[in-house]
């Protein structure tokens, strides 16, 4: 098995240390889990980020067409 590290801001660090309290499993089987996930929907996942970002970025694109 292949280690990986990834950086993340503090407060995102934090929001994944609640969560995985909350769901009672650590922060690395949490984000273990989530990548399974996405590697077997990778469709659905990438769906979700599309409309996400384009959602978020609305009115940039938007003031860009203009």
């Amino acid at each position: 098995m292949t280690t990986i590290t990834i950086a993340l801001p503090d407060d995102r660090l934090r929001a994944l240390e609640k969560l995985s309290d909350s769901l009672k499993v650590s922060p690395e089987e949490l984000v273990r889990a989530n990548i399974e996930e996405l590697l077997s929907h990778p469709e659905e996942a990438f769906e979700q980020v599309s409309k996400y970002v384009l959602e978020k970025n609305e009115k940039l694109y938007q003031r860009l067409a203009s």
